[in-house]
């Protein structure tokens, strides 16, 4: 037979809960490797944020729709790099990238825009003076780009089309005048459908080369590969798709003793001679090549090019030291609003305040355990933002119980009951207001939550959390704690759960109702 509205069994909620406990612990120390930390922020452990700006040839404003594919393919390429607990935020025409640890080198990386097109090598001269480092800031002007363009892609640089395409006139003064460069103003900003003057990556080989007549979009898949004995160095192996794969074996068919360039964002990187048809679409880029670079190479080329040209205006190192004594602020302050909760529930509720104090140890508990899962599941990571939404929760928690504690005084000084019989129809009544206040609280995370970026998503997301985690600690421990105070003849003594002064005033207003009705009876 069920019990009463408001009467429980106690144990049965408080062995749940335990359950909860056990089960959450066993997660955290048998999956994942057992480590018991949570993942922390660049705010916290140290890392790197990059800002990228976005620039386009004409020096207009990108559009919103270029920044946010930009966004979702530099997104996509985190993910398959697997640099963990990394954001990619839009910050108007900047794109915004966040990498906890010391990843931060892979984060500047990801900005590459990773252009790349297959071109013919119509002509090809050594270079034997080092490459020009022009004034910062010099290749990012729109006049640059444009200058750049029209000297380096100017359509009277080829003759011909297709298997008749050859150098033109001009060509070789272009190619003896073109000066390499360490920081190209048409890196990702080049005509693909017209002739391109370019460098290698060393700058010791400059070229000109014909439109690209195989672009990178045609990859279907790029890995890395190590050095065997037919290949002394590291490359990136490359499949195409179905047009690409005919493409590709229709071009090394025709020109068998040729040079084919693979230029990537305006730089070659291989320009080998092809000796044979390729037919089956397997292809290797080849270069001076590590194997940290081949990866990264692979990666980028697998996950698709920016339509965007970025550059790095901004590169800020968080070192552990910094996150490190922010951690300790955060958890100092998180240290004080809890013991000033704590003393006032103490001063004030005495043995409500004990079990106050105990719920908050134990909802600590399950918080903890949480943050580590989340992490390992979801990449969720802590900063500073996150830590103040649990410093707040603390407050969100207290105030549950003091909901609880003043609904039980309201019973037994306008009710005149007990200790025992005030907590069943105390929590009846308190459970509406506690669960209304969570709600509305919840609600209010949760849509900050849909509609804020970076650290505000982090406090939303952490208060929501500790909403929801104050009902089960309230529910599961709280309320059976006091109904087991409230059965005890030790526990529920005045002096000791505070309620005495309360107890004494409904005494007094129940004497006082009383004795009007005696005075009557005597005047009769």
């Amino acid at each position: 037979m069920a019990p009463p509205a408001g009467r429980i069994r106690p144990g049965r909620y408080l062995g749940f809960f335990v359950l909860i406990v056990v089960v959450l612990y066993a997660l955290v120390f048998f999956t994942g490797g057992g480590k018991p930390t949570p993942k922390l922020g660049i705010d916290l452990q140290g890392g790197t944020r990059v800002t990228l700006s976005a620039r386009t040839p004409d020096g207009s404003a990108p559009s919103r729709e270029s920044l946010n594919q930009a966004r979702q393919i530099i997104e996509t390429r985190v993910n398959g790099i697997g640099v963990s607990g990394t954001e990619v935020i839009l910050d108007g025409s900047n794109i915004v990238i966040t990498v906890p640890g010391e990843q931060g080198d892979q984060a500047k990386k990801l900005g590459q825009t990773a252009q790349l097109g297959f071109r013919k090598v119509l002509d090809a001269q050594t270079v034997t003076t080092p490459p020009v480092v022009p004034p910062p800031g010099q290749g990012d002007d729109p006049a640059a780009i444009q200058q750049a363009k029209a000297a380096r892609q100017a359509a009277d640089l080829v003759t011909g089309s297709g298997d008749t395409l050859a150098a033109g006139p001009a060509a070789a003064q272009a190619l003896a005048a073109f000066t390499c460069s360490t920081q190209d103003p048409l890196r990702g900003n080049d005509d693909p459908n017209l002739p391109l003057l370019a460098c290698d990556q060393t700058g010791t080989e400059k070229y000109l080369l014909g439109p690209v007549f195989l672009k990178g979009t045609e990859i279907d898949n790029a890995m890395s590969s190590a050095p065997a004995q037919n290949k002394p160095g590291w490359t990136v192996d490359l499949s195409f798709k179905s047009e690409g794969r005919q493409t590709w074996a229709d071009f090394t068919t025709k020109n068998i003793g040729q040079r084919a360039a693979f230029v990537l964002d305006t730089q070659v990187v291989s320009a080998p001679t092809i000796q044979s048809a390729i037919l089956d679409g397997n292809t290797q880029i080849s270069g001076n090549f590590t194997q940290a670079q081949t990866k990264d190479l692979a990666d980028i080329l697998k996950y698709g090019s920016l339509p965007l040209s970025f550059t790095s205006s901004d590169a800020t190192t968080v070192s552990a030291t910094l996150g490190l004594a922010s951690l300790k602020a955060g958890l100092i302050a998180g240290g004080i609003g809890l013991a000033l909760v704590f003393v006032y529930c103490l001063v004030y509720y005495r043995l409500l305040g004990v079990l106050t104090v105990v719920s908050l140890a134990l909802s600590g508990l399950i918080v903890y355990a949480v943050l580590v899962l989340l992490g390992r599941w979801i990449n969720f990571t802590l900063d500073l933002a996150g830590v103040a939404g649990f410093i707040i929760a603390i407050g969100v928690t207290a105030d549950s119980f003091v909901v609880f504690f003043e609904r039980l005084k309201d019973e037994i000084r306008e009710g005149g009951r007990s200790f025992r019989s005030a907590v069943p129809r105390g929590w009846v009544r308190a459970r509406r207001t506690i669960l209304a206040s969570d709600a509305v609280m919840f609600l209010a995370s949760a849509v900050l939550y849909a509609i804020a970026v970076g650290d505000v998503q982090g406090f939303a997301f952490t208060l929501g959390m500790s909403t929801v985690l104050d009902l089960i600690v309230v529910f599961l421990v709280t309320h059976p704690l006091v109904v087991l105070a409230s059965k005890s003849k030790f526990l529920s003594q005045p002096k000791l759960t505070g309620l005495g002064g309360v107890q004494t005033l409904a005494a007094q207003r129940r004497s006082a109702r009383k004795v009007p009705a005696g005075a009557g009876a005597k005047e009769s």
